[in-house]
């Protein structure tokens, strides 16, 4: 009778240990796949990027300095290859677009160009979905912590490798208000 017991509270650990190492795959893969979407966002911005960097260009020709900095900025964003670095790499990237649109504050002819008014707008609603997108795989990452940081799931996460996820976060103060675009 003893031995049942042993064998079910064995059997019991068992289930549980599965249960807890494939919920932690699952949130794993929920924080995967939550910055892929935020990544294809990414993408497509940075897509729009070098159409909006020839636009300006043709108005603001002396302004090359901001110009090279904005395409380098994109460059090393898009050649980002693991979570820290892209989140690393967009950091910059959000501070040189912000320069980019703050020059074009100069040029008049620029703001009532229409294929520059056209990509603002594509710009715009970009940067609607990146935040949307920010939001959910920061939601994903703060369930998929916290169930990693509390007991007994730490003895799980530690048994098998499972790590801490970064958050999507802004650093510079500056970078957290609005990229400010008027026409």
């Amino acid at each position: 009778m003893a031995w049942i017991i042993v064998i079910v509270i064995i059997a019991l650990i068992v289930v549980w240990l599965i249960s807890s190492y494939n919920s932690f795959v699952t949130w794993r893969n929920k924080v995967e796949e939550a910055f892929a979407t935020m990544d294809v966002y990414l993408k497509k911005r940075y897509d729009m990027i070098p159409n909006l960097v020839e636009t300006v260009k043709g108005y603001a020709k002396h302004e090359s300095e901001t110009l090279e900095a904005v395409i380098s900025a994109r460059n090393q964003a898009v050649n980002a290859s693991s979570i820290d670095e892209k989140i690393a790499a967009e950091k910059g990237f959000a501070g040189v677009l912000g320069r980019l649109f703050a020059l074009t504050e100069s040029y008049p002819d620029l703001k009532a160009n229409q294929n520059f008014i056209e990509l603002q707008t594509q710009i715009k609603q970009m940067e609607d979905e990146i935040a949307s997108s920010r939001k959910y795989y920061n939601g994903v990452v703060k369930t998929f912590n916290t169930k990693l940081e509390m007991f007994p799931g730490n003895l799980i996460a530690g048994m098998f490798g499972f790590h801490k996820e970064p958050m999507f976060e802004v650093s510079n103060e500056t970078e957290r208000e609005n990229v400010k675009v008027q026409f």
